[in-house]
């Protein structure tokens, strides 16, 4: 079935046909939200102050563009993501938030859903009264008064909510991830402001013909770059897997040969999110200790600043960062002895692995290898704007990083849930 087909077929469906018109609806409300900002900005301070911070440009990509602007909803889905991620750690300490989290079926999922929804609450009160200080020190918010500050937390609170049971209601309502979707659309719409900064610096009024061939290997660059992000995550490691004839009655069961579909990038990315942290936070604390009266503390602030300013030093300590997160969200959210354990109960194995710690052994030294493979790729991709931009010293000419995985991520999943809605209605 070709592409135009299946939109035909996809639109003519009543059913399928609300649900797009309904994600639709939702994403031109969550942009009108983005677009009524909290009182007493300073937009030029603002996009000074954004354009020289990577840690509050990642928060806009997680805002769904609602923190360039300062608005009501100007933290997004960034606090239920962060308490989602908060929540998956746990799960390591906890034996019982694990076993609801693996164990316990759709019931468990939802009630650990659910308690990812209540921590999200004080994440974004503090998030919020973090940031207007922050800001308010940097000069984009005017200084507020107690009561001033009260509302705005409870505004910005507020708003992070809202947001957050919008993206449940896609999910419900709608077709794909309503949390990613709204990520998606934060993206997609700071798209026409970066096409037209390219157009008016290298296209119009003069161009130059003799940079012709630069804009040709970024065009290549980047099209090699997005193909590589696609492969690497849709790319899979089968492990055979084979059932025992079981007889029961006078039937027999089983027999059947499978495959364990293991994913190379397991992490996603999150463990760019996790790198971003750690990296940004000593920044974070060198912009505070500025404002200090102490001279040591002033010193202290400017060791920083000349470390991380260097772009060569912040790219490698990044990469690093990325490569181990990926290993340690990886052994996190991935455990070789539950599926173990699964396979035997249900009478499966790996032919040539005897059941049990044996092929808990055999899954962990396949996923160690293939996550190798997609800790270097990820760290590579998230590097990559910094070191274009390091070899060209252009900032206009970079491309890869966290906005072109979720992207890719979204849309791929996006056409997968189509296609199953549509496999679905055909059969």
């Amino acid at each position: 079935m070709d592409f135009i087909q299946k939109l035909t077929l996809v639109w003519n469906d009543s059913s399928l046909r609300k649900r797009l018109v309904f994600i639709g609806v939702m994403l031109v409300v969550f942009r009108l939200l983005s677009s009524i900002p909290i009182p007493g900005i300073d937009l030029l301070r603002l996009q000074e102050f954004l354009a020289g911070n990577q840690f509050f440009g990642l928060l806009n990509i997680f805002s769904g563009g609602g923190l360039s602007s300062l608005s009501i909803v100007m933290l997004g889905v960034g606090p239920y993501i962060t308490a989602s991620i908060i929540m998956q750690l746990l799960t390591m300490m906890s034996p019982k938030l694990k076993a609801m989290y693996q164990e316990d079926g759709e019931a468990g999922r939802a009630k650990f859903s659910q308690y990812s929804r209540l921590l999200s609450v004080p994440l974004a009160l503090v998030q919020a009264f973090s940031f207007l200080i922050i800001l308010s020190r940097s000069g984009v918010v005017s200084d507020l008064a107690f009561f001033s500050t009260l509302v705005n937390v409870s505004i910005i609170t507020a708003g992070s909510l809202l947001v957050m049971w919008i993206g449940e209601l896609m999910t419900e309502y709608g077709i794909g991830n309503g949390t990613s979707l709204i990520i998606f659309a934060g993206i997609v719409a700071s798209l026409p402001t970066a096409v037209s900064q390219f157009v008016f610096t290298y296209l119009y009024p003069d161009f130059d013909p003799s940079i012709l061939p630069t804009l040709i290997g970024f065009l290549a660059i980047a099209l090699v770059v997005v193909w590589g992000v696609v492969v690497v995550t849709e790319a899979e490691r089968p492990i055979p897997v084979t059932y025992a004839k079981r007889v029961r009655g006078m039937k027999v069961y089983g027999g059947v040969s499978t495959y364990l579909p293991l994913r190379v990038n397991q992490a996603g990315v999150i463990p760019i999110i996790f790198a971003l942290s750690i990296m940004l936070f000593p920044q974070m604390i060198a912009s505070v200790l500025s404002v200090a009266n102490n001279s040591v503390l002033q010193a202290v602030s400017t060791l920083l600043n000349t470390v991380f300013a260097n772009q060569w030093v912040y790219s490698i300590l990044y990469f690093v960062l990325v490569f181990l997160f990926t290993y340690f969200y990886t052994a996190v959210t991935f455990d070789p002895e539950t599926i173990s354990t699964n396979l035997q109960k249900n009478g499966a194995f790996i032919p040539g692995v005897r059941p049990g710690a044996s092929t808990s052994e055999h899954i962990a030294s396949v996923v160690t290898r293939i996550t190798l493979v997609g800790a270097v790729f990820l760290a590579f991709v998230a590097v990559l704007p910094l070191a274009m931009q390091g070899i060209t010293g252009n900032q206009t000419l970079a491309i890869g990083g966290t906005a072109l995985l979720i992207v890719v991520s979204v849309v791929l999943d996006f056409v997968k849930k189509i296609d199953a809605q549509v496999s679905m209605r055909e059969y």
